[in-house]
Protein backbone atom coordinates (compact mmCIF):
# COMPACT_ATOMS: atom_id res chain seq x y z
CA UNK A 1 0.00 0.00 0.00
CA UNK A 2 1.11 3.63 -0.86
CA UNK A 3 1.76 6.18 2.39
CA UNK A 4 -0.10 8.35 0.43
CA UNK A 5 -2.82 5.65 0.21
CA UNK A 6 -2.24 5.48 3.57
CA UNK A 7 -2.58 9.12 4.74
CA UNK A 8 -5.65 9.34 2.77
CA UNK A 9 -6.86 6.36 4.70
CA UNK A 10 -6.05 7.90 7.75
CA UNK A 11 -7.84 11.56 7.38
CA UNK A 12 -10.70 9.59 6.28
CA UNK A 13 -11.40 7.67 8.95
CA UNK A 14 -11.56 11.45 10.84
CA UNK A 15 -14.67 12.37 8.87
CA UNK A 16 -18.33 11.69 10.47
CA UNK A 17 -20.37 8.49 9.49
CA UNK A 18 -22.24 10.27 7.31
CA UNK A 19 -19.52 11.81 5.11
CA UNK A 20 -17.55 8.50 5.10
CA UNK A 21 -21.03 6.80 4.36
CA UNK A 22 -21.34 9.53 1.09
CA UNK A 23 -17.76 9.04 0.26
CA UNK A 24 -18.15 5.30 0.24
CA UNK A 25 -20.72 5.44 -1.97
CA UNK A 26 -18.77 7.56 -4.19
CA UNK A 27 -16.13 5.02 -4.57
CA UNK A 28 -18.38 2.51 -5.32
CA UNK A 29 -20.13 4.07 -8.19
CA UNK A 30 -17.19 5.11 -9.73
CA UNK A 31 -16.12 1.26 -10.28
CA UNK A 32 -18.88 0.84 -12.22
CA UNK A 33 -17.68 0.31 -16.17
CA UNK A 34 -20.90 2.81 -17.83
CA UNK A 35 -22.29 4.68 -14.40
CA UNK A 36 -24.92 5.52 -16.77
CA UNK A 37 -25.50 2.77 -19.17
CA UNK A 38 -27.77 -0.35 -19.08
CA UNK A 39 -24.69 -2.14 -16.76
CA UNK A 40 -25.42 0.68 -14.19
CA UNK A 41 -29.17 -0.12 -14.18
CA UNK A 42 -28.66 -3.85 -13.97
CA UNK A 43 -26.49 -3.09 -10.64
CA UNK A 44 -28.85 -1.21 -9.30
CA UNK A 45 -31.55 -3.44 -9.97
CA UNK A 46 -29.13 -6.05 -8.60
CA UNK A 47 -28.54 -4.12 -5.13
CA UNK A 48 -32.11 -3.52 -4.76
CA UNK A 49 -32.58 -7.21 -5.00
CA UNK A 50 -30.39 -7.78 -2.04
CA UNK A 51 -31.27 -4.69 0.13
CA UNK A 52 -34.97 -6.21 -0.31
CA UNK A 53 -33.87 -9.79 0.49
CA UNK A 54 -31.93 -8.48 3.57
CA UNK A 55 -34.49 -6.37 4.78
CA UNK A 56 -36.98 -9.54 4.50
CA UNK A 57 -34.76 -11.79 6.68
CA UNK A 58 -34.43 -9.05 9.43
CA UNK A 59 -38.80 -9.10 9.39
CA UNK A 60 -38.82 -12.61 9.75
CA UNK A 61 -36.06 -12.50 12.78
CA UNK A 62 -34.06 -14.91 10.36
CA UNK A 63 -30.98 -12.42 11.31
CA UNK A 64 -30.16 -9.87 14.28
CA UNK A 65 -29.19 -6.80 12.37
CA UNK A 66 -25.64 -5.59 14.49
CA UNK A 67 -24.86 -2.12 14.50
CA UNK A 68 -22.77 -0.41 11.97
CA UNK A 69 -20.11 0.65 14.53
CA UNK A 70 -19.82 -3.05 15.95
CA UNK A 71 -19.68 -4.31 12.05
CA UNK A 72 -16.73 -2.14 11.42
CA UNK A 73 -15.07 -3.34 14.56
CA UNK A 74 -14.94 -6.68 13.33
CA UNK A 75 -14.09 -5.82 10.08
CA UNK A 76 -11.03 -4.41 11.29
CA UNK A 77 -9.95 -6.75 13.69
CA UNK A 78 -10.26 -9.64 11.01
CA UNK A 79 -8.76 -7.58 8.41
CA UNK A 80 -6.42 -4.85 10.34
Amino acid sequence: MSIELDELKAAVAQLPVSERAELALTLIQSLDSDPEGEDAFEVERAWLFEVERRAAEVDRGEVKPVPGDEAFTRLRRKFG
